[in-house]
């Protein structure tokens, strides 16, 4: 099957979300895949993603009095974009755990997810080692003692992330990959009765979520992307860490134009901060396991008893049914789960060791459709009131991108040089090297006016 028109899946995003079709004609993207080495329409994926973002904080704009604005992603951008390469003072952090990464098993493959050490020691535990002196010779034996999936079933018990390599027919063939081909990629459910609450009317050279308030309670890729995007169009987003939770180097980059709180939801004096900052918020972004912040009392419908009127967006690695609905879960580890590292190396002609997507797509792609999905709503609050609830998961992505086709002689691609679409900016963590936002607004440019924070920085307060 070949790859999907780029124009053609930007329409299919757009009507899914219910938006209105005419806004289309004000997008314009250029080029196409292959642009890194894949058999997957990788630009594809991120270009009609960040378009999709785009171009639905402009028609939430047009919503509130402003003209209609053109939005132009040219693939090799959108897809350098994701790539999310970046430095700091120069130098290019090591963004993977040692122990992090393919351990062969008895029957086949096992990919372990070790960038925080609750997850290493976890990890080890299982394999029957020392976290104080394990080294990775060590783990690797004894992971050829395991099944690949009795250790994938054994670490989910124990609340590790780790996955078994599958094909893309041994996965459709489980019942955790029924319950992702049964779902749609997104959806934007009404949650509750409210009337339409009135954002304040832009200028014409405003950018388009100006005035716009947004909490994102989000840590890994994914999630932090998606209010990075968003601040890119004006929203005045905070970033809400927990101060005993800990983070990755990504950061720095993905922590551009937001403000960055600390809460400590397990005391009565930080859940009273956040219910404060939820009287003023108009979005509310999470991407914790399924369930946690619902056990504080911060699930979607308890927040829109809080706050009618609210949107909500929640991210999970496998979605809202199935089995596996629950389970923690990585892009890395996704993309192993449901067949894509077989598939590439199938199609790269080195099937004899599983091979990667070039990029963390799914991570990627996931995060401009938590900020497509929270536009659309605020669109659809507008007009028709309501609270309202969007919900993607990294493997609804991966089944999406599965279903954009198959990119024909794409490792003949060479990587693009990424010096056209760098910019050097200060931010908390010493001088940030990162991408310029690709989505490229006619009239009221994209980026960050706020450097990255690190976390605690800002006050929570608005």
């Amino acid at each position: 099957m070949s790859a999907a028109n780029p124009t053609e899946v930007l329409a299919s995003l757009w009507r899914r979300a219910g938006l209105p079709p005419e806004a289309l004609a004000h997008a314009h993207l250029t080029g196409g895949d292959p642009v890194y080495p894949s058999s997957f329409a990788v630009a594809t994926a991120a270009q009609s993603t960040i378009a999709a973002a785009a171009l639905a904080a402009c028609e939430l704009a047009h919503a509130r009095g402003t003209p209609r604005q053109d939005v132009r992603v040219d693939a090799v951008h959108a897809a350098a974009e994701c790539l999310g390469w970046f430095s700091l003072d120069g130098r290019v952090p090591e963004l993977w755990d040692k122990f992090s990464g393919l351990y062969r098993a008895r029957d086949g493959w096992v990919r372990v997810h070790a960038n925080f050490a609750h997850h290493r020691e976890g990890a080890l535990r299982v394999l029957g080692l020392d976290p104080a002196t394990a080294q990775r010779e060590d783990a690797e034996r004894a992971m050829q003692a395991w099944d690949a999936v009795a250790f994938e079933t054994a670490a989910a018990d124990a609340g590790v992330v780790a996955t078994a390599l599958r094909s893309f027919a041994q996965w459709d063939a489980t019942d955790a990959g029924r319950a992702i081909a049964a779902q749609p990629l997104f959806t934007v459910t009404r949650i509750g009765d409210a009337p339409p609450r009135a954002l304040p009317l832009l200028t014409a050279q405003q950018r388009p979520l100006e005035g716009v308030r947004v909490l994102d309670l989000t840590r890994i890729l994914a999630g932090p992307v998606g209010g990075r995007a968003l601040a890119a169009y004006g929203a005045d987003v905070m970033l809400v860490n927990a101060p005993h939770l800990p983070n990755i180097d990504a950061i720095a980059d993905t922590s551009r134009g937001k403000r960055s709180a600390l809460v400590d939801l397990r005391s009565d004096a930080g859940r009273a901060t956040l219910d404060s900052l939820l009287q003023e918020a108009h979005v509310f972004v999470q991407g914790y396991r399924p369930g946690a912040l619902a056990r504080l009392g911060y699930g979607p419908e308890a927040i829109a008893a809080r706050r009618p009127g609210i949107v909500c967006v929640s991210l999970s690695a496998y979605g809202k049914q199935g089995p596996w609905k629950d389970r923690r879960g990585f892009d890395s580890l996704v993309q192993t789960a449901t067949g894509f590292n077989v598939a590439e190396a199938e199609a790269a002609g080195a099937a004899a060791k599983p091979k990667p997507l070039p990029m963390q797509i799914l991570d990627e792609a996931t995060g401009y459709l938590i900020a497509f999905g929270a536009a659309a709503a605020l669109w659809r609050q507008q007009r028709e009131g309501g609270s309202w609830h969007v919900q993607v998961s990294l493997a609804q992505t991966g089944h999406w991108l599965r279903n954009l086709g198959r990119v024909s002689g794409g490792f003949t691609a060479k990587a693009p040089d990424l010096q056209p679409f760098l910019e050097k900016t200060a931010s908390a963590y010493g001088e940030l090297t990162a991408l310029r936002h690709s989505a490229q607004l006619g009239r009221t440019p994209a980026g960050w006016s706020r450097s990255s924070e690190r976390p605690g920085d800002s006050p929570p307060r608005w």
